[in-house]
């Protein structure tokens, strides 16, 4: 599995005035089994290309291929993207509806021709796999539950689809710092669990750097940088430039850097602790 684009572009209101361009050649390519996230200020186009890789929007020109097959050719059933695609809107906790929350996680499943003990099974597993107790939430109302609960409970409904490919938009928005842990621990057992290729959106610098393998800085609907955690960080004059930061972590460890013979490039709290271990025990 794998999702590649080539020379995306995408235009608002195209021959008005009010004429916008979002995407403007923006080409890349996410392997099976990778964590890539998406950084930029608002309104740089990230989310109208999260809409692009399910066809949710048809570019102006350009294709979109997932697992090789081209979807913004204009053949492909659409409804089959989205079964491998599944996209999770920012505040994805609005689109519950069901009275019940097993009821809320059946629906898509339910769609695809999913029955009985089938349905039944397909539904617990999503439930559990977003850290929900199954046997306490399933008869609940999804609406009587916490902020992150219901989070939860709105991306177990897209998990629930068994896609090859998850997408993220702002997955931690809003939450208190509990409940941002939990959703971070959740895209990480997702992936650990289902394999698949996870694309998340997030202003937050240090979530990014901890659980990505791979980066790509918007600005102005163009691909400015691309590349790992570790090489995208270390272009701190171009992010600067653009409107964004380096992690927290990653600038106390550069005044540290600068203080003694550290040179780490740590990016996580975790890295930090070692490379500052490590300094101290070869200093001794």
């Amino acid at each position: 599995m794998s999702i590649k684009v080539s020379d995306l572009r995408y235009v608002y209101n195209p021959g008005m005035p009010g004429e916008t361009v979002a995407l403007d050649d923006v080409s890349f390519e996410i392997c099976d089994g990778q964590i890539c996230g998406i950084i930029g200020h608002t309104g740089s186009g990230k989310s109208t290309l999260l809409q692009h890789l399910n066809g949710l929007l048809k570019p102006v020109s350009g294709d979109v291929y997932v697992d090789g097959q081209c979807i913004t050719d204009g053949s492909t059933k659409l409804v089959e993207v989205r079964r491998k695609v599944g996209l999770v809107f920012q505040y994805p906790e609005y689109q519950l509806f069901e009275e019940t929350v097993a009821k809320d996680v059946a629906f898509g499943p339910k769609n695809l021709g999913l029955k009985d003990e089938e349905l039944d099974a397909t539904v617990r597993e999503a439930i559990e796999l977003v850290g929900l107790d199954y046997e306490q939430v399933k008869d609940a109302s999804p609406f009587e539950l916490s902020g992150g609960m219901k989070r939860r409970a709105a991306i177990a409904g897209v998990i629930a689809m068994k896609p090859s490919v998850l997408i993220l938009d702002e997955p931690t928005a809003g939450l208190d710092p509990k409940a941002h842990r939990e959703i971070l621990a959740m895209i990480r057992r997702i992936h650990e669990e289902m394999g698949c290729i996870i694309i998340f959106v997030s202003h937050n610098m240090g979530d990014i750097a901890s659980m990505c393998d791979k980066v790509l800085v918007i600005n102005k609907g163009k691909i400015e940088l691309e590349g790992t955690p570790q090489e995208v960080y270390s272009e701190k004059a171009k992010l600067e430039e653009i409107g964004l930061d380096v992690p927290p972590i990653r600038e106390i460890i550069n005044k540290i850097n600068a203080a003694t013979e550290l040179n780490s490039d740590a990016l996580t709290a975790e890295e930090a602790a070692e490379d500052i271990k490590n300094y101290i025990q070869c200093r001794k």
